[in-house]
């Protein structure tokens, strides 16, 4: 508990066996969690298998592959029907250090934000650390680009360390969003869509080999969806066109509920 607010981690997993045991561990010696609730996406490996049998774990496991944002939608579901008042999400392949986890929290759970994100561009290390050049370049492009379009001044848009009040998860359109990778993006076009307040944290970049990554390929159709996804955020916007994801009547317009919750 945090104030009086319940804590939940989400884990999307997929083939985390070998770095989940870590990360369940590092997340617990924060002191502030109270549950944590992984979505197996139809693991090869023995996923499932372990997490049954951690303490104060909830494991849900997909009957089919829904991809990465389809796993997400399924976390934040099972996180407010627990009852969740923060939730962050925390990927089990420990490439996001769990040790940030109380700061994320109490950012939100003093009501100075609505969300927060783990940043492995705002440190300037992250090149240092291992993030191969391609990536970086990629990142920086397509933040640059994003900051650009839509009137934003974040350092990343591109990481999956995040932390989240549920009033403003209540008021997401989610399930309009891919289940695919751009999901991430996607989610926080319509954070900025709502007006709610986004925090930005410096996070240690880990890569190395049981760490999850994205091919070549799926990175390009990801920038691209990135993109598309910004254009319709403008579109919306300049009232060009109307959409689900970014519905009319939460334009600017949640801050003032959020700051009475």
């Amino acid at each position: 508990m945090f104030n009086q607010k319940r804590v939940v981690v989400v884990m999307p997993a997929f083939n985390a066996e070998r770095t989940l045991k870590r990360t369940y561990d590092e997340v617990m010696e924060q002191g502030v969690v109270d549950h944590i609730i992984l979505v197996d996406d139809v693991s090869s490996d023995s996923t499932v298998e372990l997490a049954n049998n951690l303490k104060d774990v909830t494991v849900i496991v997909h009957e089919r592959n829904r991809g990465y944002g389809g796993n997400q939608k399924t976390c934040y579901q099972a996180a407010l029907q627990a009852g969740a008042d923060i939730v962050v999400m925390v990927h089990p392949d420990y490439q996001y250090t769990p040790k940030l986890i109380p700061s994320m929290v109490a950012l939100i759970g003093n009501g100075l934000y609505d969300c927060v994100l783990g940043s492995r561009i705002l440190g300037g290390h992250a090149r240092r650390q291992g993030m191969p050049g391609w990536k970086y370049l990629a990142n920086r492009l397509l933040t640059l680009t994003e900051n650009l379009m839509i009137g934003a001044k974040l350092s990343e848009y591109h990481t999956g360390y995040r932390a989240f009040s549920k009033t403003l998860l209540q008021n997401l359109a989610l399930e309009h969003n891919s289940d695919d990778f751009v999901f991430d993006n996607q989610m926080l076009l319509q954070i900025h869509w709502t007006g709610a307040f986004i925090a930005e944290i410096s996070c240690p970049t880990k890569y190395f080999a049981e760490a999850s990554s994205i091919n070549f390929r799926r990175s390009v159709i990801y920038g691209f969806g990135c993109l598309i996804t910004a254009l319709d955020f403008c579109l919306c916007r300049w009232r060009f066109k109307k959409s689900r994801r970014f519905p009319e009547d939460l334009c600017g317009n949640l801050r003032p509920h959020l700051e009475s919750n």
